[in-house]
């Protein structure tokens, strides 16, 4: 089963903010919300352009930034899901966000595996 079964791009569900100014530098946000169960619950990704950045990248280059910031943090929530063992799943504008169902595997015991004496002797 996959981590992300949604109908669009996972990067469409994401909201773009920019944040106030903090010294030099300009900050933005990214956001995913995510429903679990009845709550409401969110991964933020952060980055900051310096206003020197800005003035050599111009606007084009703060656009290729910003791609470059959905692309890393569209993989970061799939390794987090990945990770933690869940899903993010639905239709709706907010995604719901469930655990994988374990594998069932014929045989399979909580015991574990007998320690091969000879390989420490």
């Amino acid at each position: 089963m996959t981590h992300v079964d949604l109908p669009r791009p996972l990067a469409d569900y994401f909201a773009f903010a920019e944040i106030d100014r903090r010294g030099e530098a300009r900050r933005f946000t990214l956001t995913l919300p995510y429903l679990a169960g009845e709550q409401l619950g969110r991964l933020q990704w952060w980055w900051r352009v310096s206003l020197a950045e800005e003035n050599l990248i111009g606007d084009g280059g703060l656009l290729a930034r910003r791609l470059r910031e959905v692309e890393r943090f569209r993989q970061h929530v799939e390794r987090w899901l990945t990770n933690t063992g869940q899903r993010l799943h639905g239709d709706g504008p907010i995604p719901r966000i469930a655990a994988l169902p374990v594998a069932e595997t014929a045989g399979k015991t909580d015991e574990p595996a007998p320690i091969d004496e000879r390989r420490y002797a």
